[in-house]
């Protein structure tokens, strides 16, 4: 298993801003924005089961895609957190 990679998606409700975002995967889409919605109400990670008491200024999500031998892609796990703009935005 190798370095994970780093990519970064960004949320400014409702768009994803495409001149921050390295890549993105259809895949991602159902969970991320499931909760994407969620917590830019409310930033309550640790109350949705997304972390823990200790990380409570992250959540974090898992693709749907399951990987070999099911299919070509593989399981990724986003570290999200709130950041502050103009307006509220969320990396994952």
């Amino acid at each position: 298993m190798g370095e994970p990679k780093k990519d970064r998606i960004t949320i400014d409700d409702p768009e994803i801003v495409l001149e921050n975002t390295d890549a993105l995967c259809t895949h991602a889409l159902s969970t991320l924005l499931h909760y994407a919605l969620i917590l830019e109400h409310d930033w309550c990670p640790v109350k949705l089961g997304l972390t823990t008491e200790e990380d409570p200024n992250h959540a974090y999500m898992q693709c749907v895609d399951p990987g070999k031998p099911y299919t070509e892609g593989g399981t990724v796990i986003f570290k999200c957190y709130k950041t502050t703009r103009l307006h509220d935005t969320f990396s994952f």
